[in-house]
Order: structure tokens, then C-alpha cells, then sequence
């Protein structure tokens, strides 16, 4: 009995300090996103540009989105560039009526812009694999990216181009905003949790110069970049964070702009968000056993890799919290059973900081999307 006691009271303990670190990290992004954000907005302008505008590559990653894909390839075509400077990737992998309206909607395009349709039948890689079968049919120098359900808007290359003047930038990624933010108390709830990840998170690492990931959509890479980062891969479920950290431990430099948005849609039913945070957890848990040693060993400053592991770990704090909550009634029974552990509780109660840390980093959130 005694170990399972010990074995317990370890358990529990563990997922508290995990969650303690991870909530003192927040905190510390909070406080460079407070206090560094003007001087950082201040800094962020190109200091370099092209003297012409370089050829861009759009890819439009998509499967079965019969809804939304003539919307976005519209939108997409409507972009403010140089048609000569502008190619159009439609990857599509649909298997329903989805591949048939793409062809409908490129076919009466085709005269007046550089677009094309290709599409797979063997869905080899998924996203990650019809990204790199496009990239090699691609002229463009720079690769941007965008979903099914994303709007971006007509300076969208306008804003983000000029900052690879700088040949050290590999990715400029932008913020996402929301479409149907109000449809819903789901919704709602996703925007309030997604921003600050855009603001507080993307911000708070990109001030410091260390580890951001590129969102899977609505950010502009370098080729070169990815072909020196290893291309996609499909090994993950969340390849954009894959490339990302590969990128980066290249010494690849990114660029976060929070104040261009581009506006998307939250998923309105609760089976897909189910799907959206199981493929982004499980992807984050892959993209941490392939990565976590790499940036221990990195020559990069301390407070960079140590931001870069808890980023990487950020999917063990709901299993932390799962683990919390499901020991806390045998806790109780520990509590009651064994008095000699009563200064452990006393202990563990200071660790409860950490929800309030994390409470304030969603209130500043809030109160920054009150203002904008």
C-alpha cells in the first residue's frame, strides 16, 4: 500500500510541476508581448527590397472542399501582384465533385492568369506529400500557402514579400483571424484559446528570436529554405511544425506579423474540432520525440531552447492536467489516510499559480482583441 501511496503522490506531483514550468514559460511570453510588442512592431519593417518584385508561388492544398474552393481560388486570383510574377497551384486531392469544380473554375481563369489544377489520386504524403510533389513543378522563389477555408487579402504578398530582401528569412508567417468568430459558443471559445496563440505565444518567441512555427497555412516560405530544411515531410501529422523546427535549427530566420490578418473559418461542430486537436496534439507529441534532442543540443541561447522544449512539450500539459484530475480524489484519500504527508499538500497548493498564470495570459489576450 505504501507504494502505491508514493506512486500517487509522484504522479500527481510530476504533472503539477510540468504544468508550473509550462505556466511560468507563458508567463514569461506575456511579459516580453506587454512590454516588448511596441519596440518589436517598431523594429519589424523590412530594412531591405527587392528592386523588382520575384516570382511567387500560391499552393492551395485541398481535399474535398466543395464549399469553399471555387471562394478561395477567386480570392486568391484576386490577389494585388504582377500576373507575371504570380503562379497558382491548385493541389488538389479531392475524390467528390470538388475536383470538377476546380477544373470549371481554373478552365475559365486560365486565359487571363498563371494557374493550374493538379490533382492526385493516391493521396501519398496527404498535405505534407501533395506540398512537395508542387513544389518540384514550381518556378516560383517564394512558396505561399493557403487552406481551403482561408481569405487572405489582396496585399497579402505586398506585406510579407519585401521581408525576404533579407536572405536570412526563410518564413514570414501572419496571424489568422476569424470569419465566424460569433457563430457559436464553439467558435467563440476556439477564438478566444487560438489568439493567444497569434498574439501572446507567436509574438512572445519572435521578440526573443526564438522557435515559431509556420501555421499550415497563410505564411510565405523560401524555397531554398525548405529544400535546405529537408522538404516535407509526412512522418508527422503536424508537418508545418516539423518543417518549422528543421528550419530553424538550420538557422533559418522567421518572421511573425501579427498585425496582417488573415481571415479563416473555426470549425462550427464539435467532430471536428475533436479531429483538428487530435491531429494537433498527437502531431506536436511526433514532432517532440523527432526534435526534443536536437534542440537540447543546439547552439542556440538557454532561453531559446528552453522555450523551444516547452513549445515542443506544449501537448503533455493536457495530459498533465488529465492526470491531475483523475488523482485528485485518491489524493484525498492520501490526505485523510496519511497526515505525515500534510506538509506535501501545503506545498502543492502553491503550484495552483499556474492556473492563475495562465488566466491572466488569456485575459491580456482578451483585452488586446478588445482594443484592436
Amino acid at each position: 500500500m505504501q507504494i502505491l501511496v508514493i506512486l500517487i503522490i509522484v504522479l500527481y506531483t510530476a504533472s503539477l510541476l510540468f504544468i508550473l514550468c509550462y505556466s511560468l514559460t507563458q508567463a514569461s511570453l506575456v511579459g516580453r508581448y506587454l512590454f516588448g510588442r511596441k519596440k518589436y512592431k517598431a523594429a519589424q519593417q523590412p530594412l531591405k527590397q527587392f528592386a523588382t518584385l520575384p516570382l511567387v508561388t500560391v499552393q492551395l492544398p485541398i481535399y474535398n472542399e466543395k464549399y469553399v474552393a471555387e471562394r478561395l481560388i477567386d480570392c486568391i486570383a484576386g490577389l494585388d501582384y504582377p500576373a507575371d510574377k504570380l503562379e497558382i497551384q491548385v493541389l488538389d486531392d479531392s475524390t467528390d465533385e470538388t475536383r470538377q469544380i476546380i477544373a470549371d473554375r481554373i478552365l475559365q481563369l486560365s486565359a487571363h492568369i498563371n494557374i493550374t489544377h493538379l490533382h492526385r489520386t493516391n493521396r501519398e504524403g496527404f498535405k505534407a506529400g501533395a506540398l512537395k510533389d508542387g513544389l518540384a513543378k514550381s518556378s516560383g522563389e517564394f512558396i505561399a500557402i493557403f487552406d481551403a477555408d482561408f481569405l487572405p487579402p489582396k496585399n497579402f504578398l505586398l506585406k510579407t514579400i519585401p521581408y525576404f530582401a533579407d536572405d536570412n528569412v526563410g518564413m514570414v508567417q501572419t496571424k489568422w483571424a476569424w470569419l465566424n468568430r460569433n457563430y457559436s459558443i464553439l467558435t467563440r471559445v476556439q477564438a478566444f484559446a487560438l489568439d493567444a496563440h497569434f498574439s501572446v505565444e507567436q509574438v512572445g518567441r519572435n521578440i526573443k528570436n526564438g522557435f515559431i512555427n509556420f501555421n499550415g497555412t497563410a505564411g510565405v516560405w523560401r524555397k531554398a529554405c525548405i529544400l535546405d530544411a529537408g522538404n516535407w515531410q509526412a512522418d508527422t501529422l503536424t508537418e508545418d511544425l516539423d518543417l518549422s523546427y528543421r528550419a530553424q535549427l538550420k538557422n533559418w530566420k522567421f518572421v511573425y506579423l501579427e498585425e496582417l490578418l488573415s481571415p479563416s473559418e473555426l470549425p462550427p461542430v464539435m467532430s471536428a474540432i475533436k479531429t483538428q486537436q487530435y491531429r494537433w496534439n498527437k502531431g506536436g507529441a511526433e514532432t517532440a520525440r523527432k526534435h526534443l534532442r536536437k534542440v537540447i543540443f543546439a547552439n542556440k541561447p538557454l532561453q531559446v531552447k528552453w522555450h523551444g522544449i516547452v513549445h515542443l512539450l506544449t501537448s503533455g500539459v493536457f495530459l498533465s492536467a488529465f492526470v491531475c484530475a483523475f488523482l485528485s480524489v485518491p489524493m484525498l484519500w492520501v490526505r485523510h489516510r496519511y497526515p505525515a504527508y500534510a506538509s506535501f499538500f501545503t506545498l502543492a497548493n502553491y503550484c495552483f499559480i499556474s492556473f492563475i498564470i495562465l488566466g491572466v495570459m488569456y485575459l491580456v489576450t482578451a483585452a488586446m482583441q478588445y482594443k484592436s
